[in-house]
């Protein structure tokens, strides 16, 4: 007696089936372990944006009071707006904004108005059934530039001596500085715009 070829064929699917519904979780874990790493990836990234933009805003707020304290001497003005001036280190806030964002950081200043930041998570990707993923952790960097935002012309030698320059900020703002009345001067952001850079 010969079997029901309806049977036989269902004998032979099930083998097939059960290989596809594998191969369809391996798919859908092997998606999660990559949706896991961009997560990390993206925490990385959070963090060296933000410890970098830390830094420079750190800096930034030195060079301004630099500038108040030089107001008086408009020949100093320039080198405030350049950063050639003697300011605290800065990247210590870096590496405290990165730690807020359970990442660490290396700081670098290449030159007084720009900050680069090495950042690392301490999480790492996790067990996955991608290999070697475990122990992974996700690194990315990200700089900061301070950009002065405003100009200024000294007075002619034969101006009166105790006059100060226009100060003239982005959007044409401009501050006529009084010397015998300094209780309106220009903010750290007036003065400075701090922006992340590729």
């Amino acid at each position: 007696m010969t079997r029901s070829r309806k049977y036989g064929d269902a004998g032979q699917a099930f083998p097939i089936y059960i290989t596809v519904v594998a191969g369809l979780l391996f798919l859908a874990f092997a998606y999660l372990a990559v949706g896991q790493a961009a997560v990390n990836r993206n925490g990385a990234q959070t963090a060296a944006d933000a410890a970098a933009l830390a830094a420079a805003q750190n800096a930034r707020d030195q060079l301004a009071g630099k500038w108040v304290e030089d107001v008086l001497d408009p020949t100093k003005w320039q080198g405030d707006f350049d950063g050639k001036v003697p300011i605290e280190p800065s990247c210590w806030r870096a590496e405290q904004l990165a730690a807020r964002n359970d990442a660490q950081a290396s700081c670098s200043s290449p030159d007084p108005l720009t900050y680069v930041v090495n950042a690392q998570t301490n999480k790492t990707v996790g067990d996955s059934v991608v290999p070697g993923t475990a122990n992974i952790r996700s690194k990315a960097s990200a700089k900061a530039v301070i950009e002065p935002l405003c100009t200024f012309e000294l007075p002619a030698e034969d101006a009166d001596g105790g006059a100060l320059p226009r100060l003239t900020c982005k959007d044409n703002t401009s501050w006529d500085l009084d010397p015998d009345d300094l209780t309106d001067l220009p903010g750290p952001e007036d003065l400075f715009d701090v922006h992340l850079a590729d």
